[in-house]
């Protein structure tokens, strides 16, 4: 991005966007739709005076997708960004406002427009099995949160199959059952109509612990294997790297895990080894053998988890399923 002459910061929020111009130190507020979107690419038109622009916002869910959708259709460059990344590049800052959100952002992209990369929109395929995936998770959460209602009311009743409350909590447990079901089969459409996706699932299904939730994951996270060079880099993603911390002579404490990371991934992986180390009897040994070298659980557990990940990579960079 270093041949870039100006940026164009974006604060995104639900209504409406605040954009900066760097180098004229400009700003202006649209409405976050598309007729807003034009209105911003005449305005900065106008204030770059022919300069050569890229866009730089934050990552914001469904409220950034729609506005990194228009400018890749009218392919403008831009880069959507972590925003744990230009909030830590901002120094201390007191203040908190869209229009001050949006010159921080559009500094950030200024400051390391040479190390910055141009984004691109994720497939349509990609982008509903990522909706899909946290749907999902979310009717799962809500069921366990019923089961865990009736089976209190349950204890408490002397006759609990004629009680109107477990009944209609009976009921829902059931639908919501069969609406996670649905999203399953939806998912798995999903993986057959694109030939990429179901070849590395199919790869990632040969993997002992390794299930369709944790298949998919994998696939969104890692942008079907394309996201990361390398199964290292994935797993400091997701907060199972060990890093060292040292300093001088007097600080050497042992290798451990950032706190940063993606804890879903994190969490999906610790179940994925649990289940992985009952039925793998080579990754058994491993746990055991880190067991017998004074390691506890939870160290042996993530040595189990990097395991898991650099097999994934190395099944999807082979093309070959996992043989024991």
């Amino acid at each position: 991005m270093k041949n870039y002459e100006e940026v164009v910061g974006i604060d995104v929020s639900k209504n409406t966007i605040d954009a900066h111009c760097y180098k004229s130190s400009t700003h202006r507020k649209f409405i976050n739709d598309v007729a807003g979107y034009r209105q911003l690419i005449k305005w900065v038109l106008k204030e770059s005076k022919g300069l050569s622009v890229f866009y730089c916002f934050e990552n914001t869910g469904y409220y950034s997708l729609k506005l990194a959708l228009y400018l890749s259709s009218k392919d403008i460059v831009y880069v959507e960004e972590s925003p744990l990344k230009i909030k830590r590049s901002s120094g201390i800052v007191k203040e908190k406002t869209d229009a001050l959100d949006a010159s921080l952002i559009a500094r950030y992209a200024w400051l390391y427009r040479e190390e910055l990369k141009p984004s691109s929109v994720k497939s349509m395929s990609h982008l509903e099995l990522g909706r899909l995936l946290a749907l999902r998770d979310q009717l799962v959460r809500n069921n366990a949160g019923l089961k865990g209602t009736l089976k209190e009311i349950k204890g408490l009743l002397s006759s609990p199959t004629t009680d109107f409350g477990c009944i209609s909590l009976k009921r829902s447990i059931d639908y919501l059952s069969k609406q996670v079901r649905a999203i399953e089969e939806r998912i798995k459409e999903i993986l057959s109509a694109d030939v990429f996706m179901k070849k590395n699932y199919e790869l990632l299904s040969s993997l002992k612990g390794v299930g369709l939730v944790v298949a998919c994951q994998l696939i969104y996270h890692t942008g079907n294997f394309t996201r990361f060079d390398n199964w290292r880099s994935f797993s400091s993603y997701c907060g199972i790297a060990p890093f060292e911390h040292s300093s001088g002579t007097s600080i050497h404490r042992r290798k451990q895990c950032h706190y940063l990371g993606d804890r879903k991934m994190k969490s999906l992986l610790s179940m994925a080894s649990v289940s992985a180390i009952q039925h793998d009897n080579e990754l058994k040994l491993y746990y055991n053998r880190k067991l017998a070298e004074g390691k506890d659980k939870m160290l042996a557990i993530n040595n189990v988890r990097n395991k898991l990940i650099a097999r994934a990579f190395a099944v999807v960079k082979r093309g070959t399923p996992y043989v024991v």
